[in-house]
């Protein structure tokens, strides 16, 4: 399992450098891995949440979290997610949506930004209606969530782009905790047991895959072409599992 590890490594990488935490990624690798379906979601929520929990810190104690509006989508999401996680779901299902969310993961990826500050869209106001259903997906296969919400916030101009980008990160890891708390009173003792034994040693990869991701990768390459290779490396993943 050494190539997982480095593909987590560098998932995490990618990912964190453009401020998500790859949830969808890892449970893809997992699955061609040929990993139990069942915990996949488990591993890579918590993958999720050792990528985002640094970047989350950062941008509070930089100041640059809108709490006000990061919490009320985070708190429609959250239970939202937990849900997701409780929710039984069979094998062919969930690699079919899971293969979907990746290939509109890759499309999101691709939707060009800029930091340019403007009067925030009238259709901003309806995005709260849009938490619950993007974090019941998130515990149910295993995402954060986050790179669905933040393109939604860019093109409605709902703040600014560091600020997205803050709101995000929170919440990703708070719909990855829940998620995760969901997934692992559905599966019980033996699951995470499971989880544990395979997991350990990808969690190392993904923390850190994901300081340096976080630190050092934008400063190496344009963010442009960071998100263009994530969205490469996930449009291909995709692909690989609807295809079969």
């Amino acid at each position: 399992m050494l190539w997982l590890a480095a593909a987590f490594f560098v998932t995490a990488l990618l990912y964190a450098s453009v401020g998500y935490g790859g949830g969808s990624t890892y449970n893809a690798l997992l699955a061609l891995a040929g990993v139990d379906f069942r915990l996949l979601p488990v591993i890579a929520l918590a993958c999720n949440i050792v990528v985002v929990m640094g970047g989350t810190i950062r941008f509070a104690r930089a100041g640059i979290t809108p709490w006000r509006g990061a919490i009320l989508l985070t708190a429609l999401a959250a239970p939202a997610a937990f849900l997701g996680g409780l929710t039984p779901i069979g094998e062919n299902l969930f690699v079919t949506l899971l293969g979907g969310a990746l290939v509109l993961t890759a499309l999101t990826l691709l939707i060009p930004f800029n930091d340019r500050e403007g009067t925030r869209s009238r259709a901003a106001r309806w995005i709260p209606l849009l938490a619950a259903p993007i974090g019941y997906l998130s515990g149910l296969v295993g995402i954060g969530g986050g790179i669905f919400l933040a393109p939604i916030l860019h093109l409605t101009r709902w703040n600014s782009a560091r600020a997205v980008a803050a709101t995000a990160s929170l919440f990703i890891l708070v719909n990855s905790m829940s998620g995760l708390a969901g997934q692992l009173l559905k599966g019980g003792a033996d699951r995470l047991a499971s989880a544990v034994t395979l997991g350990l040693p990808l969690l190392l990869a993904v923390a850190i895959g994901g300081q340096i991701g976080s630190l050092l990768a934008a400063r190496l390459l344009p963010p442009r072409w960071i998100r263009w290779l994530t969205a490469a490396l996930t449009a291909w993943v995709g692909a690989r599992l609807l295809l079969g």
